[in-house]
Formats: structure tokens, sequence, C-alpha cells
């Protein structure tokens, strides 16, 4: 699932152009994309901003010195919504870092985005597990690498209040429930904070808590017929999804600490969120992992995150006790220009060494088969990096991101936000549903 901070609604132009995929592809112009000419610049675009683009730069600041290529990085929380535009009237940059693949694909059948040159594609199969690899691939052409992941339905809490109490990490959804109402009523505060606002990407958070309990309430089979809309939004399993969300989200005794109860959840951030899960005024929230450079941010960098720390994290129990699916979210670069410093840039960054190089830096995990579990120096990514790496683990990427723009983007966002302010779900899900592209 993607990180609720940096998602961006695609501008309406391109959501109206992306109805014409299959015309575009008819023309023969799928992967056409910009030739581009190589003079020693590649330009980067992407929505990793403030700590994130600096430790990117970092990750690749050797390599450009011995390589004699010069990276430039421009970072935009507008990104999703620029870019699209920037293809449109021709002037995109070298390479993109997107957040969501099913973007990409939309792209690549208009003939914006260029298929993986054959050295890339060959980095990329050596370097990811397959499933990942298969994300950006429409039709048997492949379009982009996986960069970074992020391990999504950690519920970060509070380990002082939990040992006071004697409480056990829940194994399935009712103990989680328990557990929500005896915390309610030991302390006489609201357990859960939440965090929808992120201007025109509101509602992401609210999307991960559907994608993880679809996951976790039907199993892989149905959540990916959902994320293609074999199953739609209106289907029992989905609705069911929601109503279980509901137990926690719509519960006013459980919600919104410190903020104001359920309608709050829609006017907070999840940079809030991360200062009240600090000073205490909440104790549980469920975040992804990259929810870290929030609490980093919120206590100025000093914030310790561990199983003996003020803040630890367990992931979101499944409905019933067993073992436990999990969804993920990524970062993907696709390239606008084939020239040959892009290409040469572009198999650096499908590599295990870059990988390597950038989560030795901290604050991010990577889907490479090569990158170990012991390579961060962060406790919470490092038990992220073990989960991802697991042969027994059931994985499945946020449906939201796999979903057509104006879908996963667009009202199945706009959707959360109605749904939390209280418009009724079979109003909520029936519009999404009539968004679905035709075709």
């Amino acid at each position: 699932m993607k990180s609720a901070t940096r998602r961006i609604v695609v501008p309406i132009g391109v959501l109206a152009i992306l109805g014409l995929a299959l015309s575009a592809c008819s023309s023969g112009s799928a992967g056409a994309g910009q030739s581009g000419t190589a003079d020693g610049v590649v330009k980067i675009e992407g929505p990793l901003i403030g700590t994130d683009a600096k430790l990117l730069e970092q990750s690749w600041a050797g390599w450009e010195k011995t390589n004699h290529i010069k990276i430039e990085y421009s970072g935009s929380s507008n990104f999703q919504e620029q870019i699209g535009g920037e293809a449109q009237q021709g002037n995109p940059p070298d390479l993109a870092i997107f957040e969501q693949p099913g973007l990409i694909n939309d792209l690549a059948k208009l003939g914006y985005v260029r298929e993986l040159p054959a050295t890339v594609k060959s980095s990329v199969d050596s370097t990811f597990p397959a499933q990942w690899v298969g994300y950006t691939t429409v039709g048997s052409v492949d379009y982009a690498a996986p960069l970074l992941a992020k391990l999504d339905g950690w519920v970060f809490y509070s380990p002082e209040a939990f040992d006071k109490l004697n409480l056990k990490i829940p194994t399935n959804w009712a103990e989680l429930l328990t557990l929500t109402e005896y915390l309610r009523a030991s302390t006489g505060q609201a357990p859960w904070c939440e965090g929808f606002a992120s201007d025109a990407s509101s509602g992401a958070s609210g999307e991960n808590w559907i994608n993880d309990l679809v996951l976790r309430e039907d199993g892989p089979e149905v959540y990916d017929q959902w994320a293609s809309h074999k199953i739609p939004f209106s289907d029992p399993a989905i609705q069911k999804a929601f109503n279980y969300a509901g137990e926690i989200l719509q519960n006013r005794d459980w919600v919104n600490a410190g903020f104001g109860g359920v309608a709050s959840i829609n006017t907070t951030t999840t940079a809030q969120v991360a200062s009240a899960l600090e000073s205490g005024k909440c104790l549980m929230t469920m975040q992804s992992s990259s929810f870290l450079d929030q609490l980093q941010t919120s206590s100025k960098g000093v914030e310790t995150v561990g199983p003996q720390s003020k803040i630890w994290a367990f992931i979101l129990p499944p409905i019933n006790a067993g073992s436990t699916p999990f969804t993920v979210s990524g970062d993907f670069v696709a390239a606008f220009s084939n020239d040959a410093d892009t290409v040469k840039v572009q198999k650096y960054l499908a590599s295990a060494a870059w990988a390597t190089s950038r989560v030795k830096l901290g604050g991010a995990i990577s889907p490479a088969k090569a990158v170990t579990p012991s390579t961060s120096p962060d406790t919470l990514l490092n038990a992220s990096d073990a989960l991802l790496d697991s042969s027994q683990a059931t994985i499945r990427l946020s449906a939201s991101d796999l979903m057509p723009s104006v879908v996963g983007e667009g009202t199945f966002l706009s959707g959360m936000v109605n749904w939390i302010g209280g418009n009724p779900m079979t109003s909520v899900l029936s519009t999404i549903d009539g968004s679905w592209p035709k075709s």
C-alpha cells in the first residue's frame, strides 16, 4: 500500500485520455516514448522528497563519479499529477519513480513509457522475485523495474501501556477488538488514532485498511479478483472488509484519540498521528513501515522504535488465528527515453548493488533478493524485510496501487473519505464500481 502522505490523484485531463488506451495501442505507439540523447546527465523525477530524496541522492553519489554520469533528481509531492501532463506535452524526464504500478501501466498502454531494455530486464530478473516484475507487465512486455518497498499493516503501539496492563499481542481479529475495549476501559481514552488527511491523496490510509482486511478475510484468490475488478467493490466479500474496518474506524469510543472522534479522521494528518503516538495521546495506529520517517520527524530524529522502546509494532492480525498474509507497496522506475546514459542508470537502479547501498543508509527496505534483513540499521525495517523475504508468506501488492488510476488514485480515495464522513457504504461502493474503466 502507498505512503498516505505521497499519493496524488492524476489530473482530469490525463484520466480522460487514459480511456483511449486501447486506441493508442492499436496505433502501434505503445512503448515509443522519447528517444533522448546521451549527454552525461540523466534526469529523474519522483514523489520522494525531504530526507527520502537526500538519501536517494546519497545512495548513487559514488556511482555517479565512477561512471561520469550526473543524476539530477527532482522530487515533488505533486509528482503523479505532473508526470501525466509532462508525458502528454512531450517533456517528461529520462526516468521517473512511480508509487502506483497502475499508472505506469496506463501510461505504457498510451505509448509514453518505454519497455525495459534487454540489459535492464536481465538485471531485474536476476535481482527481484518474479512477482515484483509482473506488477508492471502489460501483455508480455515489462515496463518498469522495482526500486524500494514498504510493508503495510503495521500496528504501532505503546509497549509501556501494554506491559502495565499485562496485554499480549493479538493473534486474531476478535482478540484485537477485545484488547481495544480493554485499553479504553482501563485508560479512559480512545486507544486508536488515524489520519486520512493528505491533500489530494486524502483517504489513502483508509485504502490500506481495506486492502489488508480483504486479503486477511478472504485470501489471495478473492483479493486478486477484486484488484482486477473481476469481483466488484459491491461484492459481499468487500462489504465485509468495510464492516470489519468500521468496527474500529467508525467506533466513536475507540477513535480518534486526541483529535475529536470519527469525523476528525478526515482532518487529521499522518504527521499529527505520529506526534500523538509519540506523546502518548493515542496508543495504537495502523501504518506502513514508512511511518518510521514520520516518527523520527515528530521527535526530531531521536525516536527509538523497538520491542523494548517507547514505540513498537505488530502486524494487523488475520480474521482467524493462523498465518497472516500481508500487503506491500513500492516504488518502480520507468523510462521515457532510451539513450545510453539513461539505460545505464536504469540498469544500476535495478541492481542488488544499488539496493544494498540504499538500504544501508536506513529508512528503506528493498524487494531485492540479495538484500538481507540485517542490512538496515533500523529494527522495524529489518523486521519488515524479514517478513518480505519469508518463503512461507502470502504477499500481495496494494490492490489500490494495481487498480487503474481513476479508481486507485481517485474514487477509492474519495470513497474512503466519504465513508468516514458518514455516507452509506453501499452508495460509496456503487460509485467506485461505476468509475471503473469499461475497457
